[in-house]
């Protein structure tokens, strides 16, 4: 058995980085909820220029170039913090994967890890381009935020690697019989919970049900899966303010609200099996978060879509995947050393 203690070269970088990515990730949920996807309707650029159009001139000038998105001082200054953020985001990772490289053959070095991050950091930023260009199609739009919550998630692991020390809040030790498989369950159903988030988002679902705890005044209103789900979305359409009918949309934030209970229901069946294998620590940690994106879901239908609570909606999406992804690290570095 190979001793896990000790921090690495890169745990403070990582550590930032982390704190970083979250940044990132609520200005980026910022950005799409104010409908800021398009404040530069061209990328890397906006308008062409660095920053955006200040004076009455380059406004005229860009308003000839792109008269479809005509400039909105308002909306280009959070797409192009959210671009520069990214960009800086990116050089941390980079200097991660290279401080990795050097010390790579140091014992327990995580050296996969960073490069995997490096991958994903330049993916993020095709998305984003992506994301821009084809004008918010949904499917890019869903997997940019996917990509965003991935970043920040493996950061955090990686920040935990780094760390040395085990990862887990226990009070004392577990157990030989950890529930691995069932937060590996619970894993996927967050992730897939994650992408129906997304997808609501980048389909302007999220108000398609106004009522609680029913939808348009029935518990099985009319609703186009079928449609709600087509991946096959043409590219080309300005997608901004969405495009699917009334029932598709419908058929969209019911299948998040179920996918909501779902997600509830494993969550506090993990969080029983932790309680019972003596990790009171991560189960404390994951019931306050859970309870947390459960309130904020449900006041995001009560209010109306308020923009903080939405904000914070994403925040809590992100920090409940990170949550669970700390679980099964957890478990399986404890399973290591039983």
């Amino acid at each position: 058995m190979v001793s896990s203690y000790g921090v690495k070269p890169g745990f403070k970088l990582a550590a930032f980085a982390t704190l970083f990515a979250i940044s990132v990730v609520v200005l980026g949920s910022f950005t799409r909820l104010v409908d800021a996807g398009l404040g530069c309707p061209d990328w890397p650029t906006c308008y062409g220029h660095v920053w955006a159009p200040q004076t009455d001139e380059q406004i005229s000038r860009a308003n000839e170039a792109f008269p479809e998105i005509p400039v909105d001082l308002e909306k280009t200054w959070p797409e192009m913090v959210h671009r520069y953020l990214a960009s800086l985001l990116g050089l941390l990772i980079l200097i991660l994967a290279v401080v990795s490289f050097r010390h790579r053959h140091r014992p327990e070095q995580p050296f996969k890890l960073p490069l995997l991050l490096l991958f994903m950091v330049i993916l993020q930023g095709a998305f984003g381009a992506w994301t821009v260009t084809l004008k918010l199609w949904p499917q890019v739009v869903t997997a940019h935020l996917l990509g965003g919550f991935a970043t920040f998630t493996l950061l955090w692991l990686l920040t935990l690697r780094l760390r040395g020390a085990p990862a887990g809040l226990r009070f004392s030790s577990a157990p030989r019989q950890l529930p691995r498989v069932l937060a590996a369950l619970t894993l996927a159903v967050v992730i897939g919970q994650v992408f129906l988030g997304g997808w609501t988002t980048s389909n302007y679902a999220a108000l398609a049900c106004p009522d609680l705890f029913t939808c348009q005044t029935q518990w099985w209103p009319e609703a186009d899966y079928i449609a709600g789900f087509d991946l096959a979305h043409p590219i080309g359409p300005n997608y901004l303010g969405g495009h699917l009918d009334i029932p598709a949309r419908t058929a969209i934030h019911m299948a998040h609200r179920i996918g909501a209970i779902i997600t509830t229901v494993m969550c506090l069946w993990l969080i029983w099996r932790l309680v019972a294998i003596r990790f009171a620590g991560l189960a404390s940690a994951l019931l306050l978060i859970l309870v947390a994106q459960v309130t904020l879901g449900l006041s995001n239908i009560y209010f109306g879509l308020p923009l903080t609570v939405a904000v914070l909606h994403n925040l809590g999406g992100a920090l409940l995947l990170a949550t669970v992804a700390t679980v099964n690290f957890t478990l399986y570095r404890e399973a290591k050393h039983v």
